[in-house]
């Protein structure tokens, strides 16, 4: 049995879907008016892994992620770059998919968009407005009246109380407690709008994840997951207008994937280390970006360092090298490494022991390169092979991670100088020789000699 660690209880449950052999998931997506970041890969890649081993396991997974394509960012970055929002956030929705499609994150089943969830948005803040949970205040704005719901704070465990005591001194005025939150913006002259009951406007930014997650995967579903910046205010939120829509429980158990630092500080523009995925990608392989964001616990805290990347780096040249130069054998029979990787996997999507698997099946596989057994060799490899295709890594051709990203070397040319350093051993210039290699290394491609010839790979 799956044990999944759930915010909301702050222990680990066993996971019991609500249809036997089928899995609702949700995840909050991004507001598409820039570029995604690292925080946004973290969240990407860890529920992109939580999906894939589900249906490892054998669940129908219907994963939801929904796109927040109007918001007050998006409105005022189109007014600065002079542009409708909708070529904005179509244009940052298409860089989105190029960047996960990049990091080998699988598309959700369903990737609704806010502003094609508008009528539910409006029939379910309407709803709220009927039950007492939420009223129109004199700016034209509604509000959910977080003091309706008794259960507010349960999953950030903050109290009602000690939030109206720290707001702010300057909270609008037309709001009936500081607390509240607003569900329905009255438009601004000029600014896009949809008409509703309490005059035009436009959604508030918590309603849309009740109305789009209640339209895909009804009142209550399995798992909601995010950011770890999510949890208070905006899955609280979301939390008190659901559960006040629908006299019914939200959600079963939710998932937030811990926080990224950077050199040990936290990610910031103010502070100059923070970094697009676009931005990442242009130094670094996007397999070993993705390696790096899944060797440590998706809840856990981690550190983007030039060191982490680089043992990122180097898990995947020993996978690939193992790796290189054999046909794996097609879907082996199951081994005592699967049933471990499994074991590690249940226990709340542990991929730092799931990838210490990959890596002693790695030794086994070069035990069995050493001993000449190819039919080993080969059932090794094909296991390596579908255990990494679950957490999403080492579905490339070997040759393609170890002699990729050569920078302004050719493959060609290195094959050149490679005939010329052969050429310059035969004619006994080993200076040459040397020469060769040693500037082949200076730009990060390693030689490796055997009886079979040379071969090359990045450093």
């Amino acid at each position: 049995m799956i044990q999944l660690y759930s915010t909301l209880s702050r222990r680990k449950e066993t996971f019991q879907p609500i249809v036997e052999g089928k899995v609702g998931i949700y995840v909050c997506g991004m507001t598409v008016y820039d570029y995604c970041h690292l925080g946004h890969a973290r969240v990407l890649v860890a529920f992109d892994v939580v999906t894939r081993y589900l249906r490892h396991r054998g669940y129908d997974v219907h994963y939801v992620r929904n796109i927040t394509d109007i918001d007050d960012k998006i409105l005022d970055r189109a007014r600065e770059n002079g542009e409708d929002f909708r070529a904005l956030t179509d244009r940052m929705i298409a860089a989105m998919h190029e960047d996960e499609g990049a990091l080998g994150v699988l598309r959700p089943s369903e990737e609704p968009r806010a502003t094609e969830t508008i009528d539910e948005m409006v029939a379910m803040i309407e709803t709220l407005v009927e039950k007492g949970h939420a009223y129109q205040g004199d700016n034209g704005d509604v509000y959910f009246a977080v003091s309706s719901f008794d259960g507010y704070g349960k999953l950030s465990r903050k109290k009602l109380e000690d939030l109206v005591a720290g707001a702010r001194v300057d909270v609008v005025e037309a709001k009936a407690s500081p607390a509240d939150f607003v569900l329905w913006k009255a438009a601004k002259p000029g600014e896009v709008s949809w008409p509703s009951p309490w005059g035009d406007g436009r959604p508030g930014w918590h309603i849309e994840c009740s109305a789009m997650s209640r339209s895909h995967l009804g009142r209550t579903f399995d798992i909601h997951g995010g950011g770890p910046d999510l949890m208070f205010p905006h899955h609280e939120n979301e939390i008190a207008q659901s559960e006040c829509a629908h006299e019914q429980p939200f959600v079963n158990y939710w998932m937030h994937a811990g926080a990224v630092r950077v050199n040990h500080e936290k990610m910031s523009k103010s502070l100059g280390n923070f970094f697009t995925i676009r931005d990442i990608l242009q130094e670094h392989d996007p397999e070993v970006v993705r390696y790096f964001l899944i060797a440590s616990h998706y809840r856990s805290q981690i550190d983007y360092t030039p060191d982490s990347l680089a043992e990122a780096k180097g898990a995947l040249m020993k996978f690939y090298q193992a790796l290189d130069g054999i046909e794996p054998e097609t879907d082996p029979a199951e081994t005592a490494y699967d049933s471990r990787f499994v074991e590690a996997m249940d226990d709340d999507f542990n991929t730092v022991e799931a990838t210490a698997e990959l890596h002693a099946l790695t030794g086994e596989l070069n035990r069995a390169r050493r001993n000449g057994d190819e039919a080993e060799a080969a059932r090794l490899a094909g296991v390596l092979k579908r255990l990494g295709a679950v957490l999403g890594v080492l579905e490339r051709a070997p040759s393609d991670f170890l002699q990729g990203g050569t920078g302004d070397l050719t493959p060609e040319r290195i094959e050149e100088l490679i005939e010329a350093r052969s050429r310059a051993k035969k004619a006994k210039d080993f200076a040459e020789a040397d020469r060769i290699r040693d500037e082949l290394l200076e730009q990060g491609i390693v030689l490796e000699d055997s009886r079979e010839g040379t071969t090359w790979r990045r450093e």
